[in-house]
């Protein structure tokens, strides 16, 4: 059982994709559940206001605390939470490592930021950790908080229908995953390797463990540098 509770201003961006495919399953039949709150909710004045410009000036909006602050501390008189995860492009990279840890957890808050981003009293009072999914910036926190529920809820134990899958996922073990294939054999004079089937599993096994060393090589010659 894992509860993630998603903060956000804009809860559509993130409510459309938990009600489709795998993170509908995993909400459904996993015991996993993800819990979305309006920012604007735990505002004050009459416009819902959760931004507001710079000190100092500059361009751009960053949010501000007293919403963030409130939701949270709501949040954690109810219930006390393993991590307080901000979204942000100068957070550790995600790996599929600290997916699996996170995974393991059973109470998560994932805080979107949005606008120029947050307040910076929020990094330091609440967020225990800080979660990029690339070195690029996107408009908000929403879909790399999508990406990063995805990689943690497809690990829960009954939302794969084949778990034993996960362990052959690129990364797992530090390389990337063998090509795959199915019928038919013969597609517009292109064949399945016939090592695949020969339905000799030890010689099948060897040819995946040999093109994921290959593909690794040539793809992410980084992982094999530093295992």
């Amino acid at each position: 059982m894992i509860r993630i509770d998603v903060i956000t201003g804009h809860p559509r961006l993130v409510e459309g994709p938990l009600r489709e495919s795998m993170l509908k399953r995993a909400q459904e039949l996993a015991g996993v559940e993800v819990v979305v709150h309006d920012l604007r909710d735990y505002t004050t004045d009459r416009h819902r206001t959760i931004d507001d410009t710079p000190f100092g000036g500059g361009a751009g909006m960053v949010m501000k605390p007293e919403p963030v602050f409130a939701c949270m501390e709501s949040l954690q008189r109810e219930r006390a939470y393993d991590e307080v995860i901000y979204m942000s492009a100068d957070g550790e990279r995600l790996t599929q490592t600290l997916a699996n840890g996170l995974s393991l957890q059973s109470h998560l808050i994932i805080l979107c930021g949005h606008y120029k981003g947050i307040d910076e009293r929020i990094r330091e009072k609440l967020v225990t950790r800080e979660i990029s999914i690339g070195d690029y910036v996107l408009t908000g926190g929403e879909l790399p908080a999508l990406v990063l529920i995805d990689s943690i809820v497809r690990l829960i134990p009954g939302v794969l229908h084949d778990g034993e899958s996960l362990l052959n996922d690129s990364f797992q073990d530090g390389m990337l995953d063998a090509p795959q294939y199915t019928r038919p054999a013969e597609f517009r004079g292109m064949r399945v390797p016939d090592v695949l089937l020969s339905g000799n599993h030890a010689d099948i096994e060897q040819w995946r463990q040999d093109q994921r060393v290959q593909r690794t090589r040539e793809r992410r010659q980084d992982l094999l540098e530093n295992p």
